[in-house]
């Protein structure tokens, strides 16, 4: 799904007090169903811990949870900077970039 996220990604109602993501229905959709997918995943790995599964069969598979959970922070990255970030830069709020900063900082910590 290399979809373009711009579509009114987020915006903030009021500069700084309530800020909430608008997100397209579709990506709304996607992420859930990834999201989704995710839990399933989880309740996966606990049910092998239980079962006393293979160490290396279950970091396999929280291996594969953890990508899941990266190319769902990636289309929020994406619709973040299509979105949120342009139009704050565009209404000349540069404080958006410190934030950003922080952010990726954030997501490359794993």
């Amino acid at each position: 799904m290399e979809e373009t996220v711009k579509e009114d990604a987020c915006h903030t109602e009021e500069a700084t007090s309530c800020r909430k993501s608008h997100h397209p229905e579709r990506v709304k959709k996607d992420l859930t169903t990834r999201l989704n997918r995710i839990e399933g995943q989880i309740r996966g790995i606990k049910g092998m811990i239980d079962k006393d599964v293979y160490c290396d069969d279950i970091i396999t598979q929280l291996s594969a949870t953890q990508s899941a959970l990266n190319s769902v922070a990636k289309i929020l990255l994406e619709g973040h900077l299509k979105g949120c970030v342009v139009d704050r830069l565009s209404e000349g709020d540069e404080a958006v970039l410190d934030e950003l900063v922080v952010t990726i900082q954030k997501l490359m910590k794993k």
